[in-house]
């Protein structure tokens, strides 16, 4: 078994080193394609384009941004800067407005991964290990591809010393779903603190202010008040939602089926996990160190939250992609099963690839498809508290 494992995962790093297969033409027109088939697809069932669209004639009109309307099924829980950046797919027709949002984030998100000053290679596995649920996310025309994209970037900037740039990243998904806000876990890695902290207070305020343009300052003060408001209320609804609450939070409360105890004392415990690593300071200097504690946040903002749901995991496979390649240490065999084992439960479970019976009688009551990328995290953080970083040639950050 294990040597099997091997020679599958020495033979799929060879197919991806082939020309074709690494060609940045050929990722980009694969990433870019599964855009626009998920945005063609999802013409005429597109609840949550539609959401985003009327973010922003909701703005215009000055109407509450997270009541329910009858032009979708759903309410909104996104920030009031969202309606900004909602705008220019708002005022297209409907049909391209939906295809072009699908195909804007497969190509921010690629952006995104092009900017990651790590290997090539790592950059190779990553675009084929997540391009099927890189097509989960934009089915659903989640803003969670979004998300991680400002993720990535954040760190890549803060690699090459564009404080301004890390900032702004940050407060834009700070302003939009919260998520962004674990771009400060880099923080300790700038090497301009001062000016990092300073700029994220001007782009707070300006980014603050700019749905004011459509609006009134009246209006977007209410409108965060409201946000606020609507976030509470979601996280008590998800606590055993079929389709939310797909974490580690879920999963422990699923299988336990009780409501008795506060998940508190797992992101308690989850944060200290989380925060260990950084007392290991003589492995900053370590590319690869670092690249891991980027894996890390992605993995524990998704299973660490009561809002991850299905399409969440675009953010957290990209995680384990980065866990798995960043290693200056050839990987196990049991690292390589860890990795088949998120690959079949977590990306394929939600696709008509996966057994009907197997995913709705267990996957989805017990929240499984995090359970790869829960083992997977809790390898990662024991990795970075006992290992040493150093050996192998660190990648260098490209200009």
């Amino acid at each position: 078994m294990q040597a099997s494992l091997s020679r599958a995962s020495k033979a799929l790093m060879t197919i991806f080193r082939r020309p074709f297969w690494s060609d940045w033409r050929t990722m980009s027109g694969l990433w870019l394609l599964i855009g626009l088939v998920a945005g063609v697809m999802k013409l005429g069932r597109c609840n949550n384009f539609l959401i985003y669209k009327y973010t922003f004639w909701h703005a215009w009109e000055r109407v509450s941004l997270y009541a329910s309307y009858p032009e979708y099924g759903d309410t909104n829980h996104y920030g009031p800067l969202f309606s900004l950046i909602a705008a220019p797919f708002a005022l297209l027709p409907e049909g391209l407005g939906l295809v072009l949002w699908c195909v804007g984030l497969a190509a921010l998100l690629l952006w995104a991964v092009k900017s990651l000053p790590v290997a090539k290679p790592q950059q190779v596995f990553l675009i084929w290990f997540c391009a099927h649920e890189l097509l989960t996310a934009l089915f659903m025309q989640q803003f969670n591809v979004a998300t991680v994209a400002l993720i990535l970037l954040t760190y890549s900037a803060i690699e090459r010393r564009k404080e301004g740039w890390a900032a702004l990243f940050i407060v834009i998904g700070m302003l939009v779903k919260l998520y962004g806000v674990v771009g400060l876990a880099f923080f300790f890695f700038a090497k301009r603190k001062v000016r990092f902290v300073l700029l994220g207070v001007l782009w707070s305020a300006v980014l603050f202010v700019a749905p004011m343009v459509i609006s009134s300052p009246e209006y977007v003060v209410a409108q965060y008040g409201e946000w606020v408001a609507s976030l509470t209320e979601k996280g008590s609804l998800n606590l055993f939602s079929l389709y939310q609450n797909v974490s580690l939070l879920g999963f422990v409360r699923k299988v336990t089926g009780s409501a008795a105890y506060s998940d508190l004392w797992l992101i308690g415990g989850g944060l200290l996990l989380f925060a260990l690593p950084y007392l290991r300071l003589g492995q900053y200097r370590h590319a690869a160190f670092r690249e891991m504690l980027l894996a890390s946040v992605l993995l524990f903002v998704v299973l660490f939250s009561t809002g991850s749901e299905s399409s969440s995991y675009i953010i957290a496979l990209i995680g384990a992609s980065l866990w798995y390649t960043a290693a200056p240490w050839k990987r196990s065999r049991w690292d390589v099963a860890l990795m088949i084992f998120a690959f079949i439960l977590t990306s394929l479970s939600p696709s008509d690839l996966f057994p009907r019976a197997l995913r709705q009688n267990w996957v989805l009551p017990y929240a499984l498809k995090a359970l790869p990328c829960i083992l997977i995290w809790f390898k990662l953080v024991w990795e970075m508290v006992t290992k040493d970083y150093a050996p192998g040639e660190e990648p260098t950050v490209k200009n």
